[in-house]
């Protein structure tokens, strides 16, 4: 046994309640208020857990288990699932996840449109930067390799992942802007089949970030059928969640239609003040395809700002050829002004630029360049007049110093965002990699919905705002999800679940991630458990890693 294991066995043991002669079972919650995860109201009983999974619910005798956990005035959940996590790479710096863990999340979800593989030498090349700074090794080509290098490291929370269209159309194609020929569509076929054989839950797309937008929808169609025939579900990024989401909806919609599979829609919102208000009609429409026979619905991380790849705010046509392509048009004049007149004027082209308020709305969250990290928690505004420049150069000059870079932009209304929190089919995302407040991924100015979503989505929307009742977000939090993703032996507190289970006062758990200042752990779980061991004791984390790779119905062994 390793020094660190020893250590996490030995808190673990020291942080609960008792140990017992007889164990029939490895630990018991007493007391708790259970709220099972189903939408029912709470109920009294205690919880058996044996294997990492829960064999009994009800009244149980404290001296049967090895260990017990007194959670008297406490409510007990369901482990919180993050349908849309982005720690396939975090997650091999920390594999704790503390920013995770500490919001109760115990299962993430990830893979958008661009998935940890398959990767080719070519896109290793394409990513140095990104692996450099996470120092990080790429020794996987397969997903299979890749949840190997997981199991053999270990994990604080389970993860699974989608296989992603963008990255099997840049194994076939590069980041050129064409379709494929029969034969390399076929090629991009294989590559799904073979990733759901290998446990992706399904496709996804990403559809506003180069060479994402170069797919047109029959391509979709086929990679999402080929998903469909091995199980798996599409989730999407849709091309736009503003001025154009009704054209989108719809090819989302045809999308799920013709490949005959369910569809998830990822962090759905109304982006931008001309849109704001627009939410009831989109979920109607929304309804109204489920109302049709569509198995489709969504996700939400509930903040007024969302967060994304600097780089999209460049034209897709500007990315044909990838980064270096990009940079050189960036630094030709002819093109540059072409790139500029699309941003400003260009109504065909649904661009986030100009659906915020301005530059005083778009602040740097990540970069990989040393020398840009004192702009990191800047705006552009601010950045700007620092450096006397235009705005628009200022975007455009940073873009090209790093392509990787990531902003925080303000452009929802906290209408919409209840609005969608509120839907019955919207369960929730954090869309955010897993992170730390210390390492380099403490060095960071992340968007706070990566270290506050739940917690916070219990403090507004359930305490103060009285939007959900506490039963309703637990469900969102867990049994929703779960049967989105067709995880059913998770999501739910019952006999023969793995025991995923938070334990905390939901009149006191809270975030405390700020815009301003962001790296802050929420507050308020006391016992988070991941297949029965916690990784949160008492308020502490443990340093047990006791995750699981989740594999998706294709699986094959």
């Amino acid at each position: 046994m390793s020094r660190r294991t020893a250590f996490a066995a030995t808190l673990v043991l020291c942080c609960l309640c008792r140990t017992a002669t007889a164990q029939q079972y490895d630990l018991v919650i007493r007391n708790g208020h259970i709220i099972d995860g189903t939408g029912s109201p709470w109920y009294g009983a205690d919880i058996a857990i044996q294997n990492g999974r829960i064999v009994k619910i009800g009244m149980i005798d404290p001296a049967s288990a090895a260990k017990t956990i007194d959670a008297h005035g406490l409510t007990v959940a369901p482990g919180f699932i993050d349908m849309l996590g982005q720690s396939e790479l975090t997650i091999l710096v920390n594999p704790h996840l503390p920013s995770k863990i500490f919001q109760g999340i115990t299962t993430e979800i990830t893979g958008e449109g661009g998935s940890i593989a398959p990767i080719n030498d070519r896109m290793r090349a394409e990513n140095q930067a990104v692996f450099a700074h996470y120092q990080v090794t790429p020794d996987w080509r397969s997903l299979q390799d890749y949840f190997k290098r997981l199991e053999t490291q270990g994990m604080g929370i389970n993860l699974a992942s989608y296989v992603g269209a963008t990255t099997v159309r840049r194994m076939v194609l590069g980041n050129e802007d064409r379709a494929p020929a029969p034969e390399e569509l076929a090629q991009m076929q294989a590559l799904v089949l073979d990733a759901m054989h290998q446990g992706a839950m399904g496709l996804s797309t990403s559809l506003q970030y180069a060479p994402a937008p170069y797919a047109r929808t029959e391509e979709l169609i086929a990679l999402a059928s080929t998903a469909a025939s091995a199980g798996g579900i599409y989730a999407t990024h849709m091309r736009s969640e503003g001025d154009d989401i009704f054209a989108a909806l719809d090819e989302t919609f045809r999308i799920g239609r013709e490949a005959k599979i369910p569809v998830e829609i990822w962090h759905l919102k109304a982006a931008g003040k001309p849109n704001w208000g627009r939410t009831p009609e989109i979920v109607d429409r929304i309804n109204g395809a489920r109302a049709s026979g569509l198995d489709v619905a969504a996700d939400t991380y509930a903040y007024t700002a969302w967060s994304n790849s600097f780089s999209a705010f460049v034209p897709p046509w500007a990315h044909v050829g990838g980064d270096k392509a990009m940079i050189a048009r960036l630094k030709d004049p002819g093109q540059r002004a072409r790139i500029r007149d699309t941003m400003q004027h260009d109504k065909n082209w649904d661009n986030e630029w100009l659906e915020i308020a301005g530059p005083e709305g778009v602040t740097i969250s990540s970069t990989v360049d040393p020398k840009l990290q004192p702009l990191q928690g800047k705006s552009i505004a601010e950045i700007a007049k620092m450096q006397g420049k235009d705005p628009i150069d200022c975007i455009l000059d940073l873009i090209a110093a790093d392509p990787a870079m990531h902003v925080v932009v303000s452009g929802m209304s906290e209408a919409d965002v209840a609005y969608v929190l509120k839907q019955p089919w919207v369960s929730i995302d954090n869309d955010s990699a897993g992170a730390s407040v210390d390492g380099i991924l403490g060095q960071e100015h992340p968007h706070p919905r990566g270290y506050g979503t739940f917690p916070r989505i219990l403090r507004k929307y359930v305490r103060e705002d009285h939007l959900l009742t506490l039963p309703d977000a637990i469900r969102k939090f867990s049994a929703l999800p779960a049967q989105r993703m067709h995880l059913a032996d998770r999501g739910v507190l019952k006999a023969g679940m793995w025991a995923d289970i938070v334990i905390f006062d939901p009149d006191t758990i809270r975030d405390l991630a700020t815009y301003e200042n962001p790296n802050q752990l929420s507050v308020g779980m006391r016992f988070v458990l991941v297949n029965g061991v916690p990784v949160i004791c008492e308020g502490k984390m443990t340093q047990a890693l006791p995750g699981k790779v989740l594999r998706g119905p294709g699986y094959v062994q």
